[in-house]
């Protein structure tokens, strides 16, 4: 069983960055999003932050949204909803969540530098219920599919943050609600068919991954070492 690591370790071992955006869907309504995290080990950080972006991870990251995730300085960073293909990513530093926490334990275990966390849905929202009611609205009421780095405005995007490389693995957690099926649908079909794709598949599912973070601690534990073992394969 691998070790469980205390968040404290965690936090003296790698540093969290995010690109925090705001998106002006109409006149009245503007959503708070990030579309990329990059988790990296200290000892592995390039001089400039920027490059961390440019850098092929150890791994990526596909999980539901970037829930309660903020960042430490204040972003004003602000863009209509038909610019947002043409907006530039700029990182700063970001307050880890528990999540983060688990995915950091992986990375430990599997000895990788860096892994990248991409979403379903760039919108932050920390409950699910709540997230679940907005990205149906968004885009229902106001045809807003770009809240999804997988939509088709953003494919250049994501094919920068995917990177080309299919020995890269791509770790699916975004957990297991069925309210989740048109945003699974959507990255699923910008899934390159050849990519390495891991993820603890819910019992009598083909496509509901559990998240890193049940409720209980003991399936915690568990889900880093299935993860471990999995990925050691």
């Amino acid at each position: 069983m691998p070790r469980f690591i205390p968040a404290a370790d965690l936090k003296s071992k790698y540093d969290v960055f995010g690109h925090f955006y705001s998106v002006a869907v109409s006149r009245r309504r503007v959503v708070e999003c990030r579309s990329v995290l990059e988790i990296a080990e200290q000892a592995h950080m390039p001089d400039e932050v920027s490059a961390v972006s440019k850098r092929k991870p150890d791994a990526v990251f596909i999980m539901m949204n970037p829930g309660s995730s903020r960042p430490l300085v204040e972003v004003n960073n602000r863009i209509d909803a038909d610019k947002i293909h043409e907006l530039p990513i700029t990182l700063v530093s970001t307050k880890p969540d528990t999540t983060q926490y688990q995915v950091m334990r992986l990375m430990h275990h599997c000895e990788w530098r860096h892994v990248r966390v991409l979403n379903l849905s760039d919108l932050r929202c920390s409950k699910s219920g709540e997230f679940f009611k907005q990205f149906k609205a968004l885009e229902e009421e106001a045809s807003f599919d770009s809240h999804s780095i997988f939509s088709n405005r953003r494919k250049n995007e994501l094919g920068l943050k995917m990177t080309s490389d299919k020995s890269i693995p791509v770790i699916v957690a975004w957990g297991v609600s069925d309210k989740l099926d048109p945003l699974i649908e959507r990255c699923q079909s910008r899934l390159n068919k050849n990519r390495t794709i891991k993820g603890l598949l819910k019992e009598g599912t083909t496509n509901k991954f559990l998240h890193p973070l049940p409720s209980l601690q003991k399936q915690k534990v568990l889900w880093v070492k299935r993860m471990v073992e999995q990925c050691q394969e």
